[in-house]
């Protein structure tokens, strides 16, 4: 895809080869590109979650204010 995905795009993608994976009926082939696919775009979610929570961090800490810390 040539321009970026927008995180909602992407977690949806992660959902839905993850309901498909689950479902068992995916050939081996399939799955592992699948897997490959849904790891990449975890890793590209989380990074993303990884850097807004930074910037909000950075925009509190500018205003005094304290550190928001995303809880898992």
């Amino acid at each position: 895809m040539n321009k970026e995905e927008k995180f909602e795009d992407k977690l949806n993608e992660l959902e839905k080869m993850v309901e498909e994976l689950e479902k068992g009926d995916v050939d081996l082939d399939d799955a592992i590109d699948k897997y490959t696919k849904a790891m990449k775009l975890a890793k590209e979610c989380s990074l993303k979650l990884k850097n807004a929570e930074e910037n909000v961090n950075k925009i509190l800490t500018e205003n005094g204010e304290e550190d928001f810390k995303v809880e898992e």
